[in-house]
């Protein structure tokens, strides 16, 4: 059977990585999680104490990426079945999904030098093909040529709603307000900065989640799949 790329774009908290993460391990891809690395670049910049406010070292972030002082890794988790992030060889699974580093992340991704330093290398992942990749741009920036492209949305209310149970099963103390603000803070960013916004490919398909079981989702997504590999 031959191998393809997946790209699955969308908004935040919409389940593109459950998705994802599923899909791959069902037909034996390799899986990757574009928006833990720009979490894992925001992570870094946060210890390294680059936010003032609303403003970013720019200058400092840029001369630490063209010196090769921020290595974003994944290694496969055979407990968990899904691969880890690892921020200079540390283990950051955990901590880039916690609130601060969801409320900083969009800006970071909005960087032009941070977009391009990951795009290529998440451009250099696929070459093999046998892919599935999940984030804002995957379909439109890093791989144009996918042969399946799925736009996954749902209402700013459900994905807060997920996003919220989600962090209080985790024993996050978190607000419901907050996270639908952070969710629609990061939608108005994504889909207006001026490097690779978040859009719709033209030819990619759309899947409103907002209604639709986890077992749902995955039935639809494996047909699509094998709709395209035959």
């Amino acid at each position: 059977m031959k191998k393809i790329i997946i790209a699955l774009d969308g908004h935040s908290s919409c389940g593109k990585s459950t998705m994802a993460k599923w899909l791959a391990k069902e037909i034996g891809y390799v899986y990757v999680d574009t928006g833990a690395m720009y979490r894992a670049v925001t992570l870094y910049s946060l210890r390294k104490g680059y936010f003032n406010g609303e403003e970013i070292d720019t200058n400092a972030l840029s001369a630490d990426i063209d010196n090769g002082k921020i290595s974003v890794t994944f290694k496969f988790n055979a407990e968990t079945g899904r691969p880890d992030t690892y921020l200079n060889g540390e283990l950051v699974e955990t901590e880039i999904r916690q609130m601060e580093v969801s409320s900083h992340v969009s800006p970071i991704a909005a960087l032009g030098f941070v977009r391009e330093s990951l795009t290529a290398q998440q451009k250099a992942m696929g070459e093999e093909k046998g892919i599935v990749m999940d984030g804002r741009d995957i379909g439109t920036a890093v791989f144009p040529q996918a042969e399946l492209k799925i736009f996954v949305t749902a209402s700013a209310e459900v994905r807060a709603k997920r996003r919220y149970d989600e962090l209080t099963a985790k024993g996050d103390d978190v607000k419901f307000e907050d996270i639908l603000k952070n969710v629609q803070e990061r939608d108005y960013i994504d889909s207006h900065r001026e490097v690779a916004p978040l859009r719709q490919a033209d030819d990619a398909i759309v899947l409103d989640n907002s209604n639709m079981t986890i077992p749902e989702q995955n039935e639809w997504l494996l047909a699509k799949y094998k709709e395209i590999v035959g």
